[in-house]
């Protein structure tokens, strides 16, 4: 399968291209610039690779949570591109995106992924790592915004790695929501186009027209 997949929820922006197997990826912090940056990139790696849009099987994105301006952007650039060529477009989970960079960096199970969602809340999400090489995690409980104290915890009984900047803004909360469950956090870490990529191949194909945001907030967040 050939991929390309953006992701702009967060300040950093990414772009990946997925060929089988093999993963080749742009990213960059540009906080307020996605606009201006996501299309060279994706410009700049089709031709790294000597490829067309023509030659993919469909494109990835980032579908949310997150940044409410950020992932319409990657929904509106993914709809054109993917329209443009008749390709379907594949809705990726920017939480299960930042769950699987946590697998790739160490051996807990049960994964934390959390994104600053202004307000004293968080984007949460749990995830369940049944194959981290093939990019096969499990959503344990429904992803929610919800105030960093009061997050829902795990069914399972095991150690929980935390991962994303929703853990650097309420480190204090979480940590004590979670108490000794908690195994280690990774605060720095941003999700990235090249997990939204491996990600996708194992998600069903979409029509384009159909892509939507997903915000888990119905009111928007100024300067979000």
């Amino acid at each position: 399968m050939k991929l390309l997949a953006l992701e702009t929820s967060t300040d950093a922006c990414s772009v990946a291209l997925l060929c089988n197997d093999a993963v080749i990826e742009r990213y960059a912090l540009v906080r307020q610039g996605h606009t201006q940056a996501l299309l060279p990139m994706c410009d700049e790696l089709l031709a790294e690779a000597g490829m067309h849009l023509s030659h993919l099987d469909g494109i990835a994105f980032s579908r949310g949570p997150g940044s409410f301006t950020g992932v319409r952007i990657a929904v509106s650039a993914a709809q054109g591109l993917a329209m443009g060529c008749a390709l379907p477009v594949y809705p990726v989970s920017s939480l299960a995106a930042l769950a699987l960079g946590a697998a790739q960096q160490n051996n807990q199970n049960i994964i934390a992924a959390a994104l600053d969602a202004r307000m004293q809340e968080v984007y949460w999400g749990y995830y369940q790592i049944l194959d981290a090489a093939h990019a096969h995690i499990r959503l344990l409980l429904p992803e929610c915004v919800c105030p960093a104290h009061a997050v829902p915890l795990a069914p399972e009984n095991s150690a929980i790695a935390g991962i994303g900047p929703g853990w650097a803004a309420y480190a204090t909360a979480l940590r004590a929501r979670l108490g000794a469950r908690l195994a280690g956090v990774d605060d720095a870490t941003l999700p990235r186009a090249a997990n939204i990529a491996r990600l996708a191949i194992h998600i069903a194909p979409l029509d384009p027209a159909l892509a939507t945001p997903v915000y888990l907030r119905d009111r928007v967040v100024h300067g979000a």
